[in-house]
């Protein structure tokens, strides 16, 4: 059996690439996989939704196989792909003629589309999950969303893996922190990865300026890039409190070393898109406490193995309260810390992972018959 591995790799700046590539390795090592060949036994489908996957959704549509949904809301996707004229289809392929009106008013409104909810209510998912072999998804959301869009689809739940790190010495973190002008004894939290709206960094920071003036030792290490200039902006003033640490996007052992640093991570998602974060696996893997939105998305963390933060209305108050929590207890900190890093290493092992991802594969093979083509939607511009 050859499969056929499509998926963005590093260098690419994507937690689905650092996925992707430790998935491919685990495979090789049992049996043959190649990079995106022009013919297989059974092809593999990373999906996302940014523009390093466009290649691999029409490539997912003309032949089908075995999808993974690393975001099971596809709209921004769409919206950074086809034109008005394409989306608005597409919108009605998935959906139907009496919501076309919506589809052109999302169309129009599509700046907002970080935010508003409309945008994650309406994942656009028929098109790339209804004629796969099987669909892969990591948490019961995403399956949910599938399930809506193609009701008849096989969906295969697997954990989002995680391979350990060589992590730096203690006394290389401690270095850092004081390079970040960390004061000693003070409890260091941060926030990882790509900046967008629906991680609610300004809310985190609007949250830390209020539990700041209470609580001294709480600080906060922002670590990524802003999605855009405007969110930007609208973050710089709480950026430049005095509590508040600012990095760049961190790759490779400057991410593991700043993760080091940190005490806990906050890693909130909402409006949620479906997606179980690679930061989150990560941070608990190695034994930090991670504050995360309580959502379906989440629902597979055991309740002691994470600090669930409520969304909507209650969400500054939960939050605030979590942050004053762990920087006063630290030893509570501590407790949910390696309760989480002992969930991610029973559940979420590479080996694990690649096993089931393996198992799904020779199933596919063996059963199913090599499918007609169908070409992706030519309406837009890329697709």
């Amino acid at each position: 059996m050859i499969v056929g591995f499509h998926a963005p790799l590093p260098p690419a700046r994507t937690g689905v690439a650092d996925y992707a590539a430790a998935l491919l390795a685990d495979l090789r090592g049992r049996g043959r996989v190649e990079i995106a060949p022009a013919g297989c036994d059974v092809a593999l489908y990373h999906l996302g939704n940014n523009a390093q996957h466009a290649a691999i959704y029409r490539r997912a549509i003309e032949r089908p196989g075995v999808v993974v949904l690393h975001d099971a809301v596809l709209n921004h996707f769409y919206l950074g792909q086809l034109d008005e004229k394409a989306y608005t289809e597409e919108f009605v392929y998935n959906y139907g003629e009496w919501n076309r009106g919506l589809g052109r008013e999302l169309w129009q409104n599509r700046a907002a589309s970080g935010s508003d909810r409309r945008y994650f209510d309406f994942p656009m998912l028929r098109r790339a999950v209804e004629r796969a072999l099987a669909v892969v998804v990591h948490n019961p959301a995403a399956a949910e969303m599938v399930r809506r869009h193609a009701p008849g689809v096989r969906i295969v739940e697997i954990p989002h893996l995680f391979v350990p790190p060589e992590l730096p010495p203690a006394s290389e973190a401690l270095r850092f922190r004081e390079w970040l002008g960390v004061p000693a004894g003070a409890f260091l939290f941060g926030v990882f990865g790509y900046l967008r709206e629906p991680k609610r960094l300004l809310q985190v920071l609007d949250a830390f300026a209020a539990v700041a003036r209470e609580m001294p030792p709480a600080m906060l290490l922002v670590a990524g890039d802003f999605v855009s200039k405007e969110l930007e902006r609208s973050a710089a003033r709480l950026l430049s409190a005095p509590h508040v640490r600012r990095l760049p996007y961190l790759p490779g052992a400057d991410f593991w070393l700043a993760s080091s640093a940190v005490d806990a991570c906050i890693n909130l998602r909402y409006p949620a898109a479906g997606e179980t974060s690679g930061i989150t696996i990560r941070l608990m893997g190695i034994g930090k406490p991670v504050l995360v939105t309580d959502s379906l998305e989440c629902s597979r963390f055991p309740e002691d193995a994470v600090i669930r933060v409520a969304p909507g209305l209650g969400e500054r108050q939960s939050l605030c309260e979590h942050v004053v929590l762990l920087t006063s207890m630290s030893d509570v900190a501590r407790a949910i810390g390696q309760r989480g890093a002992g969930h991610i290493q029973t559940r979420h092992g590479v080996d694990l992972a690649g096993r089931l991802y393996w198992d799904l594969l020779c199933e596919c093979c063996a059963s199913s018959p090599p499918a007609p083509l169908l070409s992706a939607p030519s309406r837009g511009s890329s697709l």
